[in-house]
């Protein structure tokens, strides 16, 4: 008696009970081999070879080549299961501070909140350095590509996941302004800034902490992104700040009140100036 066949309700082609018992089978064995990959990783360091991942998995070369491909292929399923476990625990944070960060209040059609708080924030950003500090060496696995070549184009897991993270701050940024195309330009822009801000740091800090904990450097970083998130949000049109920048000199710095153009250039004025410092000398014949 054949086993039974997995059909479609909209008629497509059934599949053999055996097809799909091998697929949640792969499914599984790929799970294995990617966990026995990170214990790996945290064991012998970023540079694992696939000896000892192979070894690590009690199995063979061949056997993880079969399931996850390349190096290439074992790399990227290392980063979609980091990628997971990232996402998960900054949604995981950011909506147990939701609820006391965010104070709602109406604004014409529309419900604003002010900006994320400090709590928020800090909650957000310590899930992501707690990683850092948990697994070291499977951050610096992902973030430096050991042995790995990517090919040209999009595909970067560690730029995707910084992506997906900016998605998420730039949708809780929207919130807080006017639904116009410059306030969502300005929100991207701004979730961009914090998530560079962050992972630079984190970077940064696992090679040299500098006497912080990471506690403190989430809360450092927390208070420096809602500082200027709070003031930059406040600012829904171009105002008197906007024209003073437009009007400053370089890196915004007001330049002090130049001296009316009396056509000689600043080497004829710097030479009056020295030859006033002279000590006049006696001439008898005068």
């Amino acid at each position: 008696m054949s086993a039974p066949s997995s059909t479609s309700d909209h008629g497509q082609t059934p599949r053999d009970g055996r097809d799909v018992r091998w697929a949640a089978h792969r499914v599984a064995r790929r799970r294995e081999l990617v966990d026995a990959t990170v214990r790996a990783i945290r064991t012998h360091g970023a540079g694992v070879g696939m000896e000892e991942i192979a070894a690590q998995a009690g199995t063979s070369k061949t056997v993880i080549y079969r399931h996850l491909g390349d190096r290439l292929g074992l790399y990227l399923a290392v980063c979609e299961s980091v990628d997971a476990l990232i996402l998960a625990e900054i949604d995981a944070a950011a909506s147990a501070t939701s609820d006391g960060d965010g104070d709602a209040r109406a604004t014409g059609s529309s419900a604003r909140r002010t900006p994320p708080g400090p709590a928020m924030l800090g909650a957000v950003i310590d899930s992501y350095l707690r990683l850092v500090e948990r697994d070291p060496e499977v951050y610096r696995f992902v973030v430096r590509r050991p042995d790995v070549t990517l090919p040209e184009g999009p595909g970067d897991p560690v730029t995707g996941l910084s992506g997906r993270i900016a998605d998420n701050l730039f949708d809780l940024l929207l919130a807080f302004g006017p639904d116009t195309e410059e306030a969502r330009g300005r929100a991207r822009a701004f979730a961009w800034g914090v998530v560079g801000l962050v992972k630079e740091s984190a970077d940064r800090w696992l090679e040299s902490p500098g006497g912080l904990s990471r506690a403190q450097l989430a809360a450092h970083l927390a208070a420096l992104a809602h500082g200027g998130l709070a003031g930059a949000l406040a600012r829904d049109a171009p105002g008197p700040a906007d024209a003073h920048i437009a009007t400053a000199g370089p890196g915004g710095v007001d330049q002090p009140d130049r001296p009316a153009d009396t056509g000689r250039d600043e080497r004829d004025i710097h030479d009056d100036t020295a030859r006033s410092d002279e000590t006049p000398t006696f001439d008898p014949a005068g």
